[in-house]
């Protein structure tokens, strides 16, 4: 069973920025493709960015594209999503999800609140 821990949510006020972490105790993150996606209250939810891990090559979603950074650190088994720039619009729980295979693991999630 992987389980992947989110940290680095909160709130912030708008044109700040957030840095999440995505870390997987006892899992190596570094051989598996990465995704970040968001729930905002009454939404589905909606991928946000990924990173391959073999080519290392970035998808964004057109509302983030310009603002957020996802990237990778192996030695730390750590993936980052780097939110700069951020709107109201943004605020949502942000999950981070590996793909295993045909599997899928989910954390918990970290809030992030963007408001005045």
């Amino acid at each position: 069973q992987v389980q992947t821990v989110e940290s680095g949510g909160g709130w912030v006020q708008p044109g700040g920025s957030l840095r999440l972490s995505c870390t997987a105790p006892g899992f190596t993150l570094a051989n598996y493709d990465i995704g970040w996606f968001r729930q905002a209250p009454g939404k589905e939810r909606e991928g946000v960015s990924c990173i391959s891990s073999s080519s290392g090559r970035t998808y964004y979603a057109n509302s983030v594209k310009g603002r957020f950074t996802i990237s990778r650190d192996n030695a730390k088994n750590t993936v980052y999503l780097q939110m700069n720039s951020l709107k109201p619009d943004d605020t949502a729980v942000y999950y981070c999800k590996v793909w295993v295979g045909p599997y899928e693991y989910w954390g918990q999630g970290t809030q992030v609140t963007v408001s005045s």
